[in-house]
């Protein structure tokens, strides 16, 4: 077990630790943030980067549900913005509803109205925090995380 063994369990544990917004307190120590609305891949992205030895933390952009102000302490360059088409959205929204049987029809995640004002709001948090932002619609994990390792050097 070496060094580089011992930086990627860390940042496993630090990914684990602090997924969707579990806690705050890992911002100041995080490599990367990433945000975005649910379904963009925010998790599994995060997870992969942790097995590069890169402490990643994410923040689901919920409208109703305020972001931490520490994100707007950090530097723009260690913020990643996820964004999506809302129709491919919508379409795994949809398919993932599907498998929870008995949700009731009036359940708004999956809605095209909500899906268009998440992303408006998403929009909104990543252009005040400057960040990069990375369309995640049809495009591999590992695609992702490349862009986000070639940008936070």
């Amino acid at each position: 077990m070496d060094k580089e063994y011992h930086k990627r369990i860390e940042a496993m544990e630090f990914a684990i630790q602090y997924d969707d917004s579990r806690d705050y307190n890992g911002l100041k120590h995080a490599d990367v943030v990433i945000i975005g609305v649910s379904r963009t891949s925010k998790t599994p992205l995060c997870m992969y980067l942790a097995h590069k030895g890169i402490k990643a933390i994410n923040i689901p952009l919920v409208p109703e549900v305020p972001v931490p102000e520490e994100l707007y302490n950090i530097h723009g360059k260690k913020i990643i913005g996820l964004t999506i088409n809302p129709f491919e959205l919508s379409e795994i929204r949809k398919n993932r509803m599907g498998k929870f049987n008995g949700l009731n029809s009036n359940f708004q995640y999956a809605n095209d109205s909500r899906i268009l004002e998440e992303l408006d709001y998403a929009e909104k948090i990543m252009k005040k925090t400057r960040c990069l932002t990375i369309d995640v619609t049809k495009r591999a994990i590992e695609e992702t995380a490349l862009i986000i390792m070639k940008s936070i050097g």
